[in-house]
C-alpha cells in the first residue's frame, strides 16, 4: 500500500498529464487491466473501459471532440488505497458548444498503478 504522500504526488503527475492531455501519459498511470467507469453511458453504473487500449480509445475519442477541455483540482482526500479527486471541469467542443461540470473520481490503486477511476459528475446549466 503507498502512503498518502506518495499518493498525493501520483494524483498530481496523473493531474498535469490530464492537463497536457497527453494520452500516453495518461493510459501509462492505470494497471494493464485497470478500468475508467466514465460517468456517461447507457449503464446506470456509466461506461466502463477495461484495459490500456478501450481507456485509449475513450480518451482519443474525446480529445478528437474537444477545442479545448481542463481539469481544476478541488480537493482531494486519500484513505488507504481509494483517493477522493473533486474537480471542476470546463471544455469546448469543436462544434463550439460547452461544457462545465463539477466531478468527482474515486480512484482505487494498487502497486502505485490505478486499478479503478470511477467519475461522478454533475452538469452545470446556465
Amino acid at each position: 500500500m503507498m502512503d498518502n504522500e506518495t499518493t498525493f504526488k501520483l494524483l498530481d503527475d496523473i493531474g498535469a498529464a490530464f492537463a497536457r492531455h497527453d494520452i500516453d501519459a495518461m493510459v501509462g498511470y492505470f494497471a494493464v487491466d485497470g478500468e475508467f467507469v466514465n460517468a456517461i453511458g447507457s449503464d446506470p453504473h456509466g461506461t466502463c473501459y477495461k484495459g490500456h487500449q478501450q481507456i485509449r480509445g475513450y480518451f482519443e475519442g474525446l480529445f478528437a471532440t474537444v477545442e479545448d477541455v481542463q481539469w481544476e483540482k478541488t480537493d482531494i482526500r486519500v484513505v488507504a488505497e481509494k483517493a477522493y479527486a473533486e474537480w471542476h471541469r470546463r471544455a469546448t467542443l469543436k462544434s463550439g458548444e460547452t461544457q462545465d461540470w463539477l466531478g468527482v473520481d474515486i480512484y482505487t490503486f494498487g502497486d502505485g498503478e490505478i486499478l479503478k477511476k470511477d467519475t461522478y459528475i454533475k452538469v452545470v446549466r446556465p
